[in-house]
């Protein structure tokens, strides 16, 4: 199909933001809820978009993810909310694991005037953001670099975090599914991801809204294997009643 300017600011929108409610998509546009669910469903069935119920997400397969320079720019604002409040969570004199992903990257920026931390990361955007902190003692890992997202993955990363017990390994993750699987796509990344969950006194997930009802591959943990989430809006259902069956502490960012 050929979008119509309406339907191309639609689409625009869920690029932008990874997903939306068809409620803040009809507020936004100026039109009925109705106009813009025939909209969506027209657009899904082009297959330019992905349905959810009660929103839309950008279309997105099970086995590759977005690029890495399309998804620095998907809700940078969220990610900046979700940055400052992981960051203000985070004692001084902290022992901290920091993985891959856009949004861990925006909480390394917030932690660039903190003091007394030790970071070891497997990702070379966050090691260069926090080297300008000459108060933060920072621990790469080796191991392949992918040179798409400059995260470091495999074996010899696994191998490198396993010398280590922390007290907040903070990850980030892709999709959330709505029966509470945490996936990925690389295997190697969720393999050092794990390690960094059982190498860690508390394991936090930095995740923005458009991570859930997203499909990936490979799984990763369940929600019962983390502490706190962080994210940028309330979870649409049924994420609140399975973070509470899960115990899992919920904190929600206002961009």
């Amino acid at each position: 199909m050929t979008p119509n300017p309406r339907q191309a600011q639609l689409l625009d929108e869920v690029s932008t933001l990874g997903s939306v409610t068809v409620e803040a998509l009809a507020e936004k546009l100026n039109v009925t809820l109705q106009t813009v669910r025939r909209d969506v469903q027209r657009m899904a069935d082009a297959g330019l978009v992905a349905r959810f119920h009660g929103g839309v997400r950008v279309l997105s397969s099970t086995t590759e993810n977005i690029a890495y320079r399309q998804r620095q720019s998907m809700n940078a604002d969220g990610k900046t909310a979700i940055a400052r409040l992981v960051a203000g969570r985070i004692p001084e004199g902290c022992s901290l694991f920091l993985n891959i992903g856009t949004t861990i990257e925006a909480v390394a920026r917030e932690l660039v005037r903190r003091r007394g931390l030790r970071v070891i990361t497997n990702n070379l955007n966050v090691a260069m953001i926090l080297s300008d902190n000459p108060d933060c003692e920072l621990i790469i890992a080796g191991g392949l670099v992918r040179s798409r997202d400059r995260g470091i993955v495999g074996e010899a990363t696994i191998d490198f975090m396993r010398q280590f017990k922390v007290d907040i390994g903070l990850i980030g993750i892709s999709a959330i599914e709505a029966d509470g699987t945490l996936r990925d796509y690389d295997y190697r990344e969720v393999k050092v991801a794990r390690t960094i969950i059982d190498h860690s006194r508390e394991t936090w997930l930095a995740a923005d809204h458009g991570k859930f009802n997203r499909p990936a591959m490979v799984e990763l943990a369940r929600l019962s294997h983390i502490d706190r989430i962080f994210t940028d809006r309330m979870p649409p259902d049924p994420f609140p009643a399975l973070l509470a069956d899960a115990g899992v502490e919920l904190d929600v960012a206002l961009a």
